[in-house]
């Protein structure tokens, strides 16, 4: 049966609930359904292995499978190899300044030792000009060195994070090539195997929380006023030959808009024929509850 057909069946019966037709006593009916959430590939490479099984449980945040890296894992060797190469060749700027400035230290004491020549008459003024000149052109010499190594280093350190984010990007693609499950639940589905080619994009499973479900069910206009959120109800799973299982609900979601509406609502008749959709969350403890099986609720 298509949903759709199987959506009018479930609001034709709760239509007839309001009309005292409903044989089951249920205030409204509807069918379970979960969460559920394709888990697609995000990566391209060839998927060397796939642990999951249609059934199974599965964890969130669990690795079930990995997608080929090897390129990935190769191309960040090299990356760091170049990393290493830039911060190799970055100056020690302390270093190469280090002589220069050891230079200006032995003229400035000359200095000093002229200036006290000069004044005793014992040297010319001559001599302390030319040993200020040289302190003068060395400062000049030191300045634009550290100039030129600054320049230098801040196009290493350039170099060096771009780098570093260039590494950071294949890291990222060579977590993408394990395959995780997002969330706790069951595999429904299973699309790919070990050996297959995946591509990014591609859905590898489907999985839902089997433990906590929703049923959704329909209810007239007239029924609304008995609803709310967050309000406690029972829940029967209906399997058949007259078997049913009781758990509590809670109402989790109320439609806002009605299904099946007439475009010209004339009489109070026509306005019995809306039905509005509703979420009751059930927790499924026991794992009796499947997906699509009919339910019922009692306010």
């Amino acid at each position: 049966m298509r949903k759709a057909d199987l959506i009018l069946t479930i609001a034709i019966a709760a239509v007839s609930v309001s009309c005292g037709t409903n044989r089951t006593g249920y205030d409204a009916e509807g069918y379970f359904e979960s969460t559920e959430v394709t888990v697609s590939a995000e990566a391209n490479g060839r998927i060397l292995d796939f642990t999951v099984t249609e059934g199974a449980g599965v964890q969130a945040g669990q690795t079930v499978g990995h997608i080929d890296s090897v390129q990935l894992y190769l191309t960040r060797m090299q990356l760091m190899k170049t990393a290493e190469s830039v911060l190799e060749n970055r100056p020690d700027v302390d270093m190469q300044l280090k002589a220069m400035n050891e230079q200006l230290r032995t003229l400035e004491r000359e200095r000093e030792r002229v200036s006290n020549l000069l004044r005793d008459g014992a040297a010319t003024a001559k001599q302390m000009d030319d040993i200020e000149a040289r302190i003068s052109i060395l400062k000049v010499r030191i300045e634009a060195q550290k100039s030129a190594l600054g320049n230098s280093v801040s196009s290493l350190d350039a170099q060096s994070s771009s780098i570093g984010m260039q590494i950071a990007q294949i890291e990222d693609r060579l977590e993408k090539c394990r395959i995780i499950s997002p969330v706790s639940g069951t595999v429904l589905t299973k699309y790919a195997e070990a050996g297959e080619f995946a591509s990014a994009g591609r859905p590898l499973f489907k999985v839902a929380d089997l433990e906590n479900v929703f049923l959704r069910a329909y209810v007239t206009s007239a029924q609304l006023s008995q609803i709310k959120l967050g309000q406690k109800v029972r829940v029967w799973s209906d399997y058949g030959k007259g078997y049913t299982r009781e758990y509590e609900g809670t109402v989790t979601w109320i439609a806002d808009q009605s299904e099946f509406t007439p475009k010209n609502i004339q009489t109070e008749d026509d306005r019995k024929n809306l039905v509005y959709a509703i979420k009751i969350a059930v927790h499924n403890g026991d794992g009796l509850i499947k997906l699509g099986m009919y339910g019922g609720v009692r306010f």
